[in-house]
C-alpha cells in the first residue's frame, strides 16, 4: 500500500468521514416531537440525548455504511492495480462509490421522515453528500486528480567517493563493486584516471546498465524520473493489460522515448511503456 498515490479527491472523501462519523454522536432530534425509527426512544429518555446510535438502522445505513465506503475507496486506491480486489463483480473501489451514494441517499429520506431533526441527521446529511460527491468526482475532475502528497525532491549528487549509499533508485547515489544495475554516478574502477568512469554496457555516461535501444533518438540520454501519482506502465507489444505500477516516490529510469511515450525499467528489471508522461519529475 502506498499513500503517496492518494489524491486530493481521497482528501475530500477523508475529511467527509471523519466529519461523518462525530454527526453519529450528536443529537438527531431538534425537539421534543420524535416519531418514526427513533420514537420508541423519546418515551425512555431525553430527546436531546438520542443520536445514531440509538437507532442501529440509522448507524448502519447512513453513518458507519458512509465510513465503511470511504475506507474501502481510500484502501482500493492507494493499493497497486494489480491487488485490486473485487466485491460482487465490481472493483473494490466502485464498491465503496456505490456504498457512499447509498448512505447519501438513505440519510436525505431519514430527515425528511424526521418531523425534528437534530445537528446530527443535518450534519450527517452535508457529510454523506460531501462523501459521495468527492468520491464520484474524482476521477473526473483534475483538481481532485492531483496527488495529496507530491513526490519527494531529487537527491543532490555527492562528491566523488562522499556520502552514504542511499539504495537502489537514487540520483547520485555511490556504486558499490557489489551492486549491479541502477546507480548513477558510480564507483571509479581500477586503471580508469581519477573522476572518470569506465563505460558499462557499450554506453559511457548515463546510468549504469541503461543501453539505448535500437531507433532510439540520437541525443536522448538515460535520466532518473518520479511520477506524482500512480500511473500504469504497459507491455511494449502493445498489450492492453498493465504490466506494473510506477508508484509515486520511487525513482525509475528511462532509458528511451517514443513520442511522447517514454520506455521505463522498474527495479526488478521489467521494462514497460508509460504512455502519461505530463508532470513526471527528472532526477
Amino acid at each position: 500500500m502506498n499513500i503517496r498515490s492518494l489524491t486530493r479527491g481521497d482528501g475530500v472523501v477523508i475529511g467527509a468521514a471523519v466529519l461523518l462519523f462525530i454527526a453519529s454522536f450528536l443529537s438527531s432530534t431538534g425537539g421534543p416531537e420524535c416519531s418514526g425509527q427513533l420514537a420508541k426512544y423519546c418515551e425512555a429518555q431525553d430527546y436531546s440525548s438520542i443520536n445514531a446510535w440509538d437507532s442501529v438502522s440509522v448507524l448502519m445505513s447512513v453513518y458507519l455504511a458512509g465510513v465503511i465506503g470511504a475506507a474501502i475507496i481510500v484502501v482500493s486506491r492507494a493499493l497497486p492495480q494489480q491487488q485490486a480486489r473485487k466485491v460482487a463483480g465490481l472493483d473494490l473501489g466502485q464498491f465503496g462509490v456505490a456504498l457512499t451514494v447509498f448512505a447519501a441517499w438513505t440519510a436525505l429520506w431519514t430527515l425528511i421522515d424526521a418531523p425534528s431533526a437534530g445537528a446530527g441527521l443535518i450534519i450527517g446529511l452535508i457529510a454523506t453528500l460531501i462523501l459521495a460527491g468527492g468520491a464520484i468526482a474524482t476521477p473526473l475532475l483534475p483538481p481532485l486528480k492531483v496527488a495529496l502528497i507530491g513526490a519527494p525532491k531529487p537527491q543532490a549528487a555527492a562528491p566523488y567517493g562522499a556520502g552514504p549509499n542511499p539504495g537502489y533508485g537514487y540520483p547520485g547515489a555511490q556504486q558499490q563493486a557489489s551492486q549491479g544495475y541502477g546507480y548513477p554516478g558510480g564507483q571509479q574502477q581500477a586503471g580508469q584516471p581519477h573522476g572518470q568512469q569506465a563505460p558499462v554496457d557499450g554506453t559511457a555516461g548515463g546510468p549504469a546498465g541503461a543501453t539505448p535501444a535500437a531507433g532510439a533518438p540520437a541525443d536522448f540520454a538515460p535520466f532518473w524520473f518520479a511520477v506524482p501519482v500512480a500511473r500504469p506502465l504497459y507491455g511494449e507489444d502493445g498489450a492492453p493489460a498493465p504490466i506494473a505500477e510506477l508508484a509515486p516516490g520511487t525513482w525509475y529510469l528511462a532509458v528511451e522515448q517514443r513520442g511522447q511515450a517514454l520506455i521505463a525499467q522498474t527495479q526488478d528489471g521489467r521494462r514497460g511503456v508509460l504512455q502519461d508522461t505530463t508532470g513526471i519529475q527528472r532526477g
